[in-house]
């Protein structure tokens, strides 16, 4: 099933995030793919422990879980912080399978997470 959820940002918080991430440091995407998935991707990403990844990921949790929209279609009991990629000229995530199960490092010792849903938002206008 494939929804589309509009304006899940507000202009603010989108405004805030694409600026932030502008001057961000961007390092190879592969490091969080699994095997299969290392061969197609093909992109920059934040280090999920960068303050950076933390901060605009609790704005990014926080947007939707209070869009009515997301709730209705997902009913999420938890949601993984979400990772910030970037693509440039030529880069690209070819076809892949998602994993199954991701580990939750908030938390210590990291909890395994299941993944049975996969969201994409575009920072863009």
């Amino acid at each position: 099933m494939l929804v589309h959820v509009p304006d899940v940002l507000d202009a603010l918080e989108l405004a805030q995030c694409r600026e932030r991430l502008a001057d961000a440091r961007w390092l190879d995407g592969r490091k969080t793919a699994g095997y299969q998935s290392a061969q197609a991707k093909n992109n920059g990403q934040l280090d999920e422990d960068d303050p950076l990844a933390r901060e605009l990921g609790a704005l990014v949790c926080a947007a939707l879980t209070r869009n009515p929209t997301v709730f209705a279609a997902a009913l999420p009991r938890s949601l993984y912080p979400p990772l910030f990629n970037r693509y440039e000229g030529g880069q690209a995530f070819g076809l892949h399978v998602d994993n199954a199960i991701r580990y939750d490092r908030r938390q210590q010792p990291a909890v395994p997470l299941r993944t049975d849903l996969s969201a994409t938002l575009f920072l863009s206008e």
